[in-house]
């Protein structure tokens, strides 16, 4: 084999070596670290560094014979590009969350065989999960072993950014408060003592931020808490000393990153830990000594800061109307730009974009790449236009362009599809049946404690109706100057559970689409905040909800055909394009705004 094509083959022989060492016959690599994020440092992206597969979600295994990747329709054209000459297979599957990879193991380890996977970033119910397949087929499951530390030879370090405070006003709610309030659902477990290892949940129990991960105002950390006291584990130097007098007067003490699974290990007999199963890896469970009972359940902090308040829902309604303000100057700039014939790139979208966003107030940084994707690159739901790979906008078709900004108060998600040049009828039928879909979830009423996955048919079935569907879910949850997908609740076909269920405060993404892959693609996507709803029955059904649009953005009437729209979908088009005008035109008197305003008053004509 020719391991000069490719670095990848290189650096799969050099795993199989190491395979071999430890008298292994199958390597699983997840896309994962020890706190189970989405999002990587770079020390452990190693399935990325192993496959050169770049999406934010797959699952690589390595034999000594062969190599699989396994990915979800959202990345199998980018996958395929990127896997090209690698010689690792690409494995479609279902979603994101499927299990296919097991399966796999199952069938392609040899009975007698080991299976290795580095226990520290393998998730206790991931490993639950593939230990009774493997166990099944008298296959062996390895954990204490990181079989990369062999072959990577220069892999990143640890991220040293500085940890700071989410201060008020945007922090409307003490540290102290919400550490009292996971207490309390401690207590109501039993809980003695309960670890936290997921960054965004660290992050919104102490008020604290950090730029760790790229796009995620979050830093590594993790947290024991007991009764009175509460323990941070942070990489050293990397919390101010002035900080770190205001966190112990708090009653949160400070200790060494690595201390983490040591202080689990210690952790006195007779006492009860509380861990989340999906948010805690089997490397930590493994540290917890036999005399301690575990109770394992949601973490209560991700439920609690999946609820924003009053006073934070406020705070991102402005959020979204400064966010409204630069996609209103960048939007201005571009038509200008397209109508005088200037030559204009993915990557000149993302820049511009970006500058604009950069000038508002509060503003921190994007909150993921921006997807600029014209025509064909538009069919590929996770694009990202790179330097080595970009198109430019020549031509007739339709622009998708997907992106977010990190405010202070709130993280902001928003897609839109613009015309270049002409459209057809077949574009227009597109965009309009995707803007029914997300119209039909945006106007839904529904009972308190729904569970998530119920609404997703509301946003599918006007595109089901005419024969298409998407692959992703519908909708996701958003977080508060944090991670811009967040839990618990989805609206997707995941499998409902009761930790979905909806209540007031939630703020979820409503993004159905329509890709056509080689053609282009269609999202349009506004974000969504669960508020009490007032029926004529005034509660003698129950507590009703219903969804309040918080993005704010005109929807371009050009990509549509109005003769497809009912008067209701009208109507509501209308009602939303008048919220938009009525909400960012005073914010655009100055003289200089005079292009941004023009642009928003045009495009946001009632139909």
């Amino acid at each position: 084999m020719d391991t000069r094509v490719n670095p990848v083959r290189e650096r799969i022989e050099r795993v199989r070596q190491a395979l071999a060492a430890h008298g292994a016959q199958a390597l699983l690599v997840p896309s994962a670290d020890p706190h189970l994020s989405e999002y990587l440092p770079g020390r452990w992206q190693g399935r990325e560094w192993l496959s050169g597969f770049t999406g934010s979600m797959g699952t690589l295994v390595v034999t000594p014979t062969e190599a699989a990747l396994f990915a979800d329709s959202r990345y199998w054209q980018q996958a395929e590009d990127q896997l090209l000459g690698s010689g690792i297979d690409l494995v479609k599957i279902p979603t994101g969350a499927a299990t296919h990879h097991i399966q796999w193991l199952a069938e392609h380890t040899p009975r007698g065989g080991v299976v290795r996977v580095d226990g520290d970033v393998l998730g206790l119910a991931a490993a639950q999960q593939l230990r009774a397949a493997l166990d099944a087929g008298g296959i062996t499951l390895k954990t204490d072993i990181d079989v990369l530390a062999d072959a990577w030879p220069d892999r990143p370090a640890l991220p040293v950014a500085t940890v700071y405070a989410h201060a008020a006003p945007q922090a409307p709610e003490p540290r102290t408060s919400r550490l009292a309030r996971v207490r309390e659902a401690m207590a109501r477990q039993g809980a003695t003592h309960h670890f936290v290892s997921t960054v965004d949940d660290v992050a919104w129990l102490t008020n604290l931020r950090g730029a760790d991960v790229e796009y995620n105002p979050v830093f590594l950390a993790h947290l024991l808490i007991d009764a009175t006291r509460a323990t941070l584990f942070v990489g050293a130097g990397k919390v101010p000393a002035a900080l770190a007098a205001e966190l112990a007067a708090d009653g949160l003490t400070l200790a060494d990153y690595a201390q983490a699974a040591p202080a689990l290990a210690a952790l006195p007999s007779g006492s009860t830990l509380l861990v989340d199963p999906r948010r805690i890896t089997l490397g930590f469970r493994q540290q917890v000594p036999a005399g301690v009972a575990v109770v394992e359940a949601i973490n209560p902090s991700t439920l609690f800061k999946s609820r924003k308040s009053e006073a934070e829902a406020q705070f991102v309604r402005q959020a979204m109307v400064e966010d409204g303000v630069a996609m209103c100057r960048f939007y201005a700039w571009f038509e200008v730009a397209l109508a005088r014939g200037e030559r204009i790139s993915e990557l000149t979208i993302d820049e511009q974009l970006s500058a604009e966003r950069a000038k508002m107030p509060g503003f921190v940084g994007l909150s993921f790449s921006t997807i600029a994707g014209f025509n064909a690159n538009g069919a590929l739901p996770h694009y990202r236009a790179t330097p080595e790979s970009y198109s430019w906008l020549d031509g007739d078709g339709l622009l998708l362009i997907d992106s977010g900004g990190q405010y202070l108060g709130g993280t902001t998600d928003i897609t839109r599809v613009w015309p270049v040049g002409t459209l057809t009828n077949a574009h227009r039928r597109d965009c309009t049946r995707v803007l029914q879909g997300m119209m039909n979830l945006a106007r839904a009423r529904f009972p308190r404690g729904t569970l998530s996955p119920f609404l997703d048919t509301l946003a599918r079935a006007p595109l089901w109706a005419d024969g298409i569907d998407f692959g992703h879910g519908t909708g996701h949850g958003v977080g508060y100057f944090l991670n811009v997908h967040e839990g618990p609740q989805t609206i997707s076909k995941a499998q409902p559970e009761p930790h979905m269920a909806m209540e007031p405060g939630m703020i979820t993404s409503d993004e159905p689409g329509v890709y056509r892959p080689g053609q282009w693609g269609v999202r349009i996507e506004n974000l969504l905040l669960n508020v009490p709803a007032s029926t004529a029955e005034n509660g003698a059904f129950g507590e009703m909800l219903e969804f309040e649009t918080l993005t704010l953005c005109p929807i371009d009437a050009r990509c549509l055909d109005a003769s497809l729209l009912r008067p209701d979908e009208i109507a509501w088009l209308n009602q939303y394009h008048a919220t938009v005008r009525a909400r960012l035109a005073p914010r655009l008197q100055d003289p200089a705004d005079a292009a941004a305003l023009a642009w928003l008053l045009q495009r946001t004509e009632a139909l």
